[in-house]
C-alpha cells in the first residue's frame, strides 16, 4: 500500500535534491534507481573500448556485415523478451537479466584470454554486446516509468539518467587506468563485477516499487501476460509509436553515418589496439562528463520549463549544422566536434526525453513495444544506413556527400522530434490518459 510517512532522506538523496526538486517520499527510490543504472553503464562503458577496438580490428566492411547478424539477433530477442516480461515476475525477471549479463561477460573474459587473437570470438562478442545494450537501457527505463508517473517523470528522469552517465564515465575511466596491466580479457572482468552491483541495486528498487513508496499504489507484481509478439502490434495499431519509431531510425542514422567514419580514422592513426582502447575510453568518459552536469543540471529544467519539445528537437539541429561543417571543411577536428556534440546531445537530452514520451501509455506497451522499438528498430536502422554508405562510398560517394546526407536525416529528425513533443504535451495538458489518445 502507498504511504505517505516522512521518509528520512540521506546525505547524497540531498545532494541530488540541490539539482532536482525530489520528494522526501521519492528520495530511496531516486537515490536507488542513481546506483542502479550507474552500474549498468558502468558495466556496459567499461566494456564498450574493446567493442570499438574489435571493430577497428574488423575493419569497416566486416562491421557492416556483421550488423547483418546484430539485427537478426535485434528481433529475435523481441519475442524471447515479449515471453519472459508475460510470464515472470518483474522481482524475478529483473535481476535475472543482469545476472546473465555478469556470467556472459565473465565467460566472454575467459574466452579472450584463451584466444586474444580470435577474430570470430571478437565478432561473436561485438554482436552480443551490441544487442545487448539497447535491451539493458531499455530494460531500466520500462520499470522506471511502471515506478514513476508523468508529473515525476520530468522532474526526476534527468537526474536519475545522470546516474547512467556517472557511470559511464567511471566505467571507461577503469578500463583506461587497467587495460596495459589486465589486458582486453580483464577489462570484462570489470564490467562483470559492476553487473553484480546492478542485481543488488534492482532487488532494492523492486522492493521499493512493490511498497508502494513512491506515491503511487502498490504494484501486483506478475507476468503482464498476452502475446510474447505483442510489440509489433501495439506499434502498428499507434500513428504515434511509429512515428516514435521512425524517430529512432534517424536517430540511428546519424549515428551511423559518423560511427564509420570515426572507425576509419581511428584505425588510421594508432596501429596499437591497446592504445586504441584508451583513445575510444577517453572519448567517453570526455563525452560522460560533459553529459552528467547536463543531466544534473539542465535536462529536468529544460523538460519543466520548455516541455519535452526542447530536448527533441535542439540536438538534432544542432546536428544539422555540425554535418555542413563537416562537408564543407572535413578534418579530424570538426569530426571529433561533431562526434563530441552527437554523443552529448543524445545522452543529456535526447534519451530522457524519448523515455519522457513512453510515461503516458499502458504498461504492456512500456514493456512490450518500447523493446520493439529500443531494440530491433534501432539495430535495423544501423543495418540498413551501414549498407547504404558502403554501398554509396563503392559507388564513389565522397566524405563531403556523406556529411550532406547526414545533415538532411538530421533535419528530418528535428521535425519528428517537433511532432512527438506537440502530441505528448498536448496529451498532458488536456489530461488525457495514453491508452485513449497517445496509444492511437
Amino acid at each position: 500500500m502507498s504511504t505517505d510517512s516522512p521518509q528520512p532522506v540521506s546525505p547524497f538523496a540531498r545532494l541530488l535534491g540541490r539539482a532536482a526538486h525530489i520528494e522526501p517520499r521519492e528520495a530511496p527510490a531516486v537515490v536507488t534507481a542513481f546506483l542502479l543504472f550507474f552500474c549498468v553503464l558502468g558495466g556496459y562503458f567499461a566494456v564498450r573500448p574493446l567493442r570499438e577496438t574489435i571493430a577497428t580490428i574488423l575493419g569497416g566492411d566486416r562491421v557492416a556485415n556483421v550488423w547483418v547478424v546484430t539485427s537478426i539477433g535485434a528481433v529475435a530477442i523481441v519475442p524471447l523478451y515479449g515471453w519472459l516480461v508475460g510470464r515472470v515476475r518483474r522481482a524475478v525477471l529483473l535481476p535475472s537479466i543482469y545476472g546473465f549479463v555478469a556470467v556472459s561477460l565473465a565467460a566472454f573474459g575467459l574466452l579472450f584470454r584463451a584466444r586474444p587473437e580470435s577474430l570470430a570470438v571478437g565478432a561473436v562478442f561485438y554482436v552480443w554486446i551490441s544487442v545487448l545494450n539497447l535491451m539493458l537501457v531499455s530494460v531500466f527505463w520500462s520499470f522506471l516509468l511502471e515506478i514513476f508517473d508523468g508529473a515525476q517523470v520530468k522532474r526526476l528522469f534527468g537526474v536519475i539518467a545522470a546516474g547512467g552517465t556517472t557511470g559511464a564515465l567511471v566505467g571507461p575511466l577503469l578500463t583506461d587506468l587497467t587495460v596495459q596491466r589486465i589486458g582486453n580479457a580483464g577489462v570484462l572482468f570489470i564490467g562483470a563485477t559492476l553487473f553484480v552491483g546492478a542485481i543488488i541495486a534492482q532487488r532494492v528498487l523492486v522492493s521499493i516499487w512493490k511498497e508502494g513508496r513512491t506515491g503511487q499504489a502498490a504494484p501486483i507484481d506478475r507476468g503482464l501476460g498476452g502475446n510474447p509478439f505483442a510489440g509489433f502490434s501495439i506499434v502498428f495499431r499507434s500513428p504515434y509509436l511509429l512515428m516514435l519509431a521512425l524517430f529512432v531510425v534517424l536517430l540511428s542514422s546519424v549515428n551511423t553515418f559518423l560511427y564509420f567514419e570515426q572507425l576509419n580514422i581511428v584505425r588510421d592513426t594508432f596501429p596499437d589496439t591497446a592504445q586504441r582502447t584508451q583513445v575510444f575510453a577517453r572519448i567517453d568518459y570526455a563525452v560522460q562528463t560533459l553529459t552528467v552536469l547536463s543531466q544534473v543540471f539542465l535536462t529536468g529544467r529544460i523538460a519543466a520549463t520548455f516541455g519535452v519539445r526542447a530536448l527533441l528537437v535542439t540536438v538534432p539541429l544542432v546536428m544539422v549544422g555540425g554535418f555542413l561543417a563537416l562537408a564543407a571543411l572535413g578534418g579530424f577536428a570538426i569530426l571529433a566536434g561533431v562526434m563530441i556534440l552527437r554523443r552529448w546531445g543524445e545522452y543529456a537530452f535526447i534519451r530522457p526525453g524519448r523515455e519522457m514520451l513512453f510515461s503516458r501509455l499502458d504498461t504492456e506497451s512500456k514493456y512490450k513495444a518500447k523493446n520493439l522499438i529500443d531494440v530491433p528498430v534501432y539495430r535495423g536502422a544501423d543495418l540498413l544506413v551501414a549498407q547504404l554508405q558502403n554501398a554509396l562510398r563503392a559507388g564513389g560517394l565522397t566524405s563531403a556527400g556523406v556529411a550532406l546526407l547526414g545533415a538532411g536525416a538530421a533535419l528530418c529528425w528535428a521535425g519528428v522530434g517537433w511532432w512527438l513533443g506537440r502530441r505528448h504535451e498536448a496529451a498532458t495538458t488536456s489530461g488525457e490518459r495514453a491508452a485513449g489518445s497517445l496509444g492511437r
